[in-house]
């Protein structure tokens, strides 16, 4: 298992990892259709998930021009809105926004602050750069730097969106740490020679048995913990 020792650089996943987006979605749904119940609005987030996950994945194969994040969760909000009779063109506009409002998981915020003492850190993120600069600042959110798929063109997990950190490193891939709570995520990033830890976090994507990581921790302050271990 490397130490701080072995790791120049430590790229963390966003949506997810660092702060919870259904959550977040969740309660933005709410407050635009607030007489539905709690199981109709999960379906309705995995509705928005399921259609930024589709354009994604359609914009890396080459089937659709690439467009950012921001207009992907316009499209989500208004499929969202569409299903609840809502025509508000405010609400929509407010939901449509709803990224940039995600509240941080518990152990997020102090263990950044710790690790950026040792290590300098890299959030990459499929979402917009204008997203990242709300949400990094609403939520609290210590970086050296951060970095958007916006940068690339693409979405994680093309290689290109992971290429973006890696050039951020002066020594090779296998001295970058990226950090997810996505299986994903972490697979991609292995395929560019990153190293990876896993952070469980209550969504997400867990490993499969076939899955071999550098780290996986039930949560961030242990694997800063763990990195920092003498």
């Amino acid at each position: 298992m490397p130490s701080h020792a072995d790791i120049d650089l430590v790229v963390f996943d966003i949506l997810g990892t660092l702060v919870n987006e259904p959550g977040g979605l969740h309660a933005a749904i709410g407050d635009l259709a607030p007489c539905s119940g709690p199981e109709r609005i999960d379906d309705l987030v995995a509705m928005w998930q399921s259609h930024v996950a589709e354009q994604q994945q359609r914009m890396i194969d080459g089937r659709r021009p690439y467009a950012d994040s921001d207009v992907l969760d316009r499209e989500a909000a208004q499929v969202v809105a569409a299903e609840c009779g809502v025509t508000d063109p405010a609400a929509v506009d407010r939901l449509a926004t709803a990224e940039r409002r995600l509240d941080p998981w518990p152990d997020t915020v102090g263990s950044l602050e710790r690790l950026a003492r040792h290590l300098p850190l890299v959030g990459l993120s499929n979402a917009s750069r204008a997203t990242l600069v709300h949400l990094s600042a609403r939520a609290g959110l210590r970086w050296h730097y951060v970095l958007s798929a916006q940068d690339a063109r693409s979405y994680k997990p093309a290689s290109d969106v992971y290429r973006l950190a890696a050039g951020l490193a002066a020594g090779a891939p296998e001295r970058v740490l990226m950090v997810a709570a996505h299986a994903w995520d972490l697979r991609g990033a292995q395929a560019l020679g990153l190293r990876t830890a896993y952070v469980q976090r209550p969504v997400g994507d867990p490993p499969r048995d076939a899955d071999s990581f550098d780290f996986h921790t039930t949560g961030l302050a242990d694997l800063v913990t763990a990195l920092l271990a003498d």
